[in-house]
């Protein structure tokens, strides 16, 4: 069985590496890794090839970037004549990036089904670009892999049948579990001096802002970034800057040395890991990041109004706090003054999803029963209150 696995942007990279791992450890498989180049930069891109142990892609159409509709264009062209040549028996795209959704567009224009993981996933914001990229996806594929139970009732309320949705866990944990070991020989808390003495860690929140809605918008970025510097004159703050909020930052003539934020380049996965594992609290406006806070139980407060991914709320290691910088400091004020937080884990959170996806794909049966009790209350709407 030929698949054409698709990757095209950071988030991407987390969720291809247990697959093709998968894939290639299986003799009735053969994984074609086309990588987009959506993102292509060393920051956002190189190193996490080096970090996950990905292989060198198969195919690499080195898109670059542009406007939505330039990219999503650029990524169809040229993947076209890969689907022609390959001719794959399905194509398996991830998450909800531009290049998800152009390579769906394309599979399906040329009769090949497509499998998309992390399907079903609704912030209900049809602002956000990856909502859209979700919405065309999962219309339009023949095998939906869902990360956690919310997402099946999404794919049922929008006429999807239950024989191809397929709850699997989540492929991101995956890739997170097989890390940790590695990431805890990162030097990075030896080079941020967050070590008092050889073990103990000084208490510090890591922050990670990059969503248009956030960035791109100056006042309200300049509200951002004016809470967090407030709230870092108390508690430390390091903060990665996406290449995103740097370009905004700079049209804001923000300079890092106005404020007690330790600002930070864009930091590979291990080392970003490593830091997430052993902060206090993270402050973000990811999907990803909420999700890897929950399995690695630490406090995450998430600048947005909604989420795609309300099992981080119901398992109490999320909270929406919004945008609001008042409120963004009082919520981080409250998170610090808290003792120890209780929480839950997410059903099928193990770190084999990806076995479950390669089953499903290739005929194996016989996880499902593990799928079939949700002990958690799985009734939020993923909205701020």
């Amino acid at each position: 069985m030929k698949i054409l696995l698709i990757a095209g942007a950071r988030p991407n990279f987390m969720k291809v590496a247990p697959l093709l791992r998968e894939c290639d450890r299986r003799k009735e498989v053969r994984a074609v890794f086309v990588h987009t180049g959506q993102h292509y930069d060393e920051g956002l891109s190189d190193v996490f090839f080096r970090d996950l142990s990905i292989r060198l892609p198969d195919h690499a159409l080195r898109v670059g970037s542009g406007s939505h509709a330039q990219q999503t264009a650029e990524i169809m062209r040229r993947l076209e004549p890969v689907c022609q040549t390959e001719k794959p028996d399905s194509v398996l795209v991830v998450g909800d990036v531009n290049s998800t959704m152009a390579a769906a567009l394309v599979a399906a224009k040329l009769g090949i089904p497509v499998a998309h993981v992390e399907a079903g996933l609704r912030s209900y914001d049809r602002t956000m670009p990856e909502e859209i990229n979700r919405v065309v996806t999962d219309a339009i594929a023949s095998w939906h892999f869902t990360t956690e139970p919310s997402a099946n009732e999404n794919l049922r309320r929008e006429g999807v049948p239950d024989s191809s949705i397929h709850f699997v866990g989540n492929v991101m944990i995956d890739t997170l579990l097989v890390c940790l070991e590695r990431a805890a020989i990162s030097p990075i808390l030896d080079d941020l001096e967050l070590r008092n003495g050889s073990v103990e860690v000084k208490p510090y929140g890591l922050v990670t802002l990059h969503r248009p809605s956030n960035v791109d918008e100056p006042s309200r970025l300049r509200g951002l970034i004016d809470a967090l510097g407030r709230i870092s004159q108390t508690f430390p703050l390091i903060f990665p800057v996406h290449p995103r909020t740097s370009a905004g930052l700079e049209r804001l003539g923000w300079a890092s040395g106005h404020s007690h934020l330790r600002v930070l380049k864009p930091l590979g996965y291990l080392d970003f890991l490593q830091l997430m594992r052993h902060a206090r609290l993270v402050i973000t406006d990811s999907g990803g990041i909420q999700e890897e806070t929950t399995i690695l139980r630490v406090p995450c407060l998430t600048m947005r109004e909604n989420t795609e991914r309300p099992i981080t709320i119901t398992c109490g290691w999320n909270r929406l706090v919004g945008t609001d910088p008042e409120a963004l400091v009082s919520s981080c004020m409250e998170e610090l003054a808290r003792g120890e937080r209780a929480g839950q884990q997410p059903p099928l959170w193990d770190g084999k999803a990806s076995q479950r996806i390669l089953d499903t794909l290739t005929g194996v049966t016989g996880y499902e029963q593990l799928a079939t009790a949700f002990p958690l209350d799985t009734t939020l709407s993923g909205k701020k209150d």
